[in-house]
């Protein structure tokens, strides 16, 4: 059996008779991106508990969940814990381990709602704790982005990464550069880069569309981003692009995170208006005459496939960006590439100048065939062969060769599993999933 046959009985809707327990390293209400898109569609078939990293506090002696459920069929769940536990990450993850287990369980809050689920990772850093947790019926992680790269990123998470490998069913990837980087270490990986809302950015096309007040009077051209803003970005890039353009804006929407505010470009012309909610980023968009990527070169975009190339599409605004290599792979000729930060300034003046009518009508229409509706489909039929085909090998022996509270542990999956824990995976190449 190839890694992709389907076995006999399978089919794409039977993932959808299974529970989702998510770990994630994102909060539900941070920025809307991959995690609250997939996974609120996710849960129209079956619950989702969306379980996040700890809130450590000083003032809380003793541990508790904080259960809410902030969209249909949707359960967040924030562990709120003793603040001296922050430098001791496994007791954390070991005690959050025993309170949604107390949630799921027989007399708890979610009783009955997460029976054979199937576990689903953002982050590896608890998998240690929660691999085999649950019971789950199979193991998802959705990488959508090399977490080890990222400023202040845990020294051993890829090592913690690479138990997760060994012991997920499917692995999904959020860019072409980290599925190849993946399927070096397992033998069912798929790719699948940024869907779009078309619909929900859409908005920005119409007519009846109000910009907000707080950009509607800008000095125009004014160049626009929305997103994270954090050590991704190339800041002396943004100076330059302000500099050059006394006359213009440059508005930047979203949190800042991981830099210090104080040390952002300041000047006229720069508007830093910090986190708006996703229903009003239509209303932003409209107000840009030039959609920005303006990613720095460095280790934290290198496998970046960013989810607001194919908004600002179905904006139906000219895009340009640095040449971040899914970008460059993906979304030429629709994005403007600039290699250098001349280039870059030029390339933003002359989309505002001229914007290309034909790339953007190209725009709207890759924007169109890129629903996250499709992506979730492909994804609960890849979830269905995996665990069924968990099921048939025979997923739940185990094999300890490290670490579970404190003693790593791997689970062997048959046929599935192949060399170490310390080893790498050998596979062929295979076809995308786009």
């Amino acid at each position: 059996m190839t890694a992709h046959a389907r076995p006999a009985g399978a089919s794409s809707s039977f993932a959808s008779d299974f529970p989702l327990i998510v770990q994630s390293h994102l909060r539900w209400d941070f920025v809307w991106q991959r995690p609250q898109q997939l996974l609120s569609r996710m849960a129209a078939s079956a619950p989702v508990l969306f379980v996040e990293e700890p809130m450590l506090l000083d003032d809380v002696r003793s541990e508790r969940l904080e259960i809410t459920q902030p969209a249909p069929n949707v359960y967040r769940a924030v562990p709120r814990l003793p603040g001296y536990l922050r430098d001791d990450y496994d007791r954390a993850i070991a005690t959050i381990r025993v309170l949604v287990q107390r949630a799921v369980g027989r007399g708890g809050a979610l009783a009955g709602k997460f029976h054979d689920a199937v576990q689903w990772f953002y982050t590896p850093m608890p998998a240690p704790a929660m691999l085999g947790a649950f019971d789950e019926r199979g193991v998802v992680y959705d990488c959508m982005d090399e977490l080890a790269k990222f400023r202040f990123a845990p020294s051993d998470l890829s090592d913690r990464e690479r138990l997760l490998l060994d012991n997920a069913d499917v692995v999904f990837t959020g860019g072409h550069k980290l599925y190849l980087a993946k399927s070096r270490y397992h033998d069912n990986v798929h790719f699948f880069g940024c869907g779009v809302d078309a619909a929900h950015y859409a908005q920005a096309r119409s007519g009846a569309t109000l910009v907000p007040d707080d950009v509607a009077g800008l000095p125009r051209p004014v160049f626009g981003y929305f997103g994270v803003i954090d050590e991704r970005l190339d800041y002396e890039l943004l100076a330059a692009l302000a500099a050059a353009n006394p006359d213009a804006s440059l508005v930047m929407v979203g949190p800042v995170v991981k830099v210090d505010p104080r040390e952002l470009p300041r000047a006229a012309n720069i508007h830093w208006l910090g986190q708006r909610d996703y229903r009003d980023l239509p209303r932003y968009v409209k107000a840009f005459d030039v959609c920005l990527m303006p990613f720095a070169l460095n280790e934290a975009t290198e496998y970046i496939n960013p989810t607001k190339t194919l908004e600002y599409m179905a904006a139906a605004k000219p895009i340009v960006s640095t040449p971040v290599p899914d970008v460059v792979h993906n979304f030429i000729p629709v994005v403007r590439v600039a290699r250098s930060a001349e280039e870059f300034v030029a390339a933003a003046h002359a989309a505002a100048a001229a914007p290309d009518a034909a790339m953007i009508e190209r725009g709207i229409r890759m924007a169109q065939s890129s629903s996250w509706e499709a992506v979730v489909q492909q994804m609960r039929g890849l979830i269905a062969d995996a665990v069924v085909r968990h099921a048939v090998l025979g997923a739940d022996t185990l094999a300890a060769t490290g670490w579970h509270d404190g003693a790593e542990v791997s689970r062997v999956r048959g046929a599935v599993t192949t060399g170490t824990a310390e080893g790498t995976r050998t596979v062929a190449s295979e076809e995308l999933s786009a």
